[in-house]
């Protein structure tokens, strides 16, 4: 049971100050936000980092200590948001799609400053959001990309999409792809209990290079970053 947000809480070694955020109360879910200390002038404006994080679509969680928002609050100057959705196996694919789409509406309330988080209202400059994800968030970063664009939102902008070693797969091979048919057996065997209504390593959630939409993706720059051992760096 949701008992309530953490109150904001400073840490002296980054000057960043953060916080939860409800995002959705039907859901129970929640993000983590993070905002430079030193933002004393009530209407400076900085970009939006909505992070989305890895793990498979069934481990860790936007709380888990391998992510570093505090580290690009700094560094970019920047407000940060890690958002929390709900896991596989007990919330298949795409649950993990719907709870970051819930998560980027609720941030878009904010837009016109009447939203219910104040650092978002005060802080945020809505034409400058980025969306950086990494594994299972590259995924999901670039499918709420594509859906912005079909929803054609004017309330905020998409600066750039950052894919950081993305969990993409296909049918056919790609690249330097591995043959091995065990290795290929355990992935599906993976991806069917992630999403088990899927038709296989065609489906557009895990291959959008199938996807008709992916014509709709929406951001100034897209960046992908691939991990030379990673056996998913190829689909990247």
């Amino acid at each position: 049971m949701f008992l309530g947000a953490v109150p904001p809480s400073f840490d002296p070694k980054t000057n960043v100050e953060s916080k939860d955020v409800l995002y959705s109360l039907e859901s129970n879910l929640s993000a983590w936000l993070f905002i430079p200390e030193d933002m004393t002038n009530p209407g400076e404006k900085l970009p939006l980092l909505v992070y989305f994080h890895g793990g498979a679509f069934c481990v860790d969680t936007a709380f888990s200590p391998t992510y570093y928002q505090e580290r690009f609050t700094v560094e970019a100057k920047l407000i940060a948001i890690s958002v929390d959705y709900r896991r596989a196996p007990e919330h298949p694919v795409p649950v993990a799609y719907d709870d970051s789409w819930t998560a980027l509406k609720w941030i878009a309330t904010h837009s016109d400053g009447n939203g219910p988080e104040v650092w978002l209202n005060q802080h945020v400059d809505f034409h400058k959001i980025f969306l950086p994800g990494d594994s299972a968030g590259a995924n999901i970063a670039l499918r709420m990309g594509m859906k912005i664009g079909q929803e054609k939102w004017e309330a905020i902008s998409i600066t750039g999409i950052v894919l950081v070693h993305p969990f993409f797969w296909g049918r056919n091979h790609v690249g330097a792809e591995t043959n091995d048919l065990a290795v290929r057996r355990k992935l599906r065997g993976l991806w069917r209990l992630l999403c088990p209504t899927t038709n296989g390593y065609n489906d557009p959630w895990i291959d959008p290079g199938n996807d008709p939409n992916l014509e709709n993706l929406r951001c100034t720059r897209l960046l992908v970053f691939v991990a030379e051992k990673d056996l998913l760096r190829h689909g990247g």
